[in-house]
């Protein structure tokens, strides 16, 4: 699986802002994808010793949410850590390991932020638009934004907005858990971003997407073990 666009990931934080902000108006929120058969989770971790970082992506058949396969990485990465710009720092190992997927998958769910976003392009965001894939933000925390919280049984949903604009949502993925932020990457609408989610968290809060992805990603950096720096 490659990415249909491509920019240098050298940048400084001051470009890579200013990428976002022209890289968001292709952003697409309304549906634009057939029918689902697989959908892909993708998830990182990183040693805070070194620079390396690892990726897991995670492909399960939909709707019945069996694992089809895995695919990994492990990348060095030089970064900084800014608020808003997590992208930078995961999608170089994110693309090295969808790389490694045979298909595409149908839809893309990351844990993080999609519209939801100061910029309105978080890392779903950034994803779909560069793979021009469907992609799905499903975040365990605000990143911009107010909500007010929603009911407390599964379902259960309120606007999440920021300067006017309504750019998510808080969901109820399940009874009286706390919920998450959902928000639509690329190519999804505010409505079916939510639905999907739902239909994903079947057993526990976060969706089985991203849960399998982060066991595997986990694994991954603990089999590899603490280094001073990347070889």
């Amino acid at each position: 699986m490659r990415p249909v666009l491509e920019h240098s990931w050298n940048l400084s934080p001051k470009e890579a802002v200013e990428l976002q902000r022209r890289l968001a108006g292709r952003v697409e929120l309304a549906d634009r994808f057939g029918p689902l058969r697989t959908v892909c989770g993708v998830d990182v971790s990183y040693n805070k010793a070194d620079d390396r970082f690892f990726a897991a992506a995670a492909v399960l058949s939909y709707p019945r949410l069996e694992l089809l396969g895995v695919a990994t990485a492990m990348r060095p990465s030089s970064f900084p850590y800014v608020p808003g710009l997590l992208s930078f720092r995961e999608i170089p190992v994110i693309a090295a390991a969808l790389a490694e997927l045979s298909a595409p998958p149908d839809l893309i769910v990351c844990d993080g932020q999609g519209y939801a976003h100061p910029r309105r392009f978080g890392l779903a965001s950034h994803l779909g638009v560069l793979y021009d894939i469907p992609a799905i933000g499903a975040a365990k925390s605000r990143l911009v934004g107010e909500a007010p919280e929603p009911a407390v049984l599964r379902g259960s949903w309120s606007w999440l907005t920021h300067e006017g604009d309504r750019i998510g949502q808080l969901v109820r993925t399940r009874d009286r858990v706390a919920p998450l932020f959902v928000s639509p990457g690329h190519r999804v609408s505010f409505a079916t971003a939510r639905d999907l989610t739902l239909a994903l968290c079947a057993k526990w809060r976060l969706p089985e997407t991203t849960r399998r992805a982060h066991h595997a990603v986990n694994e991954l950096r603990r089999a590899a073990g603490p280094v001073s720096r990347f070889p």
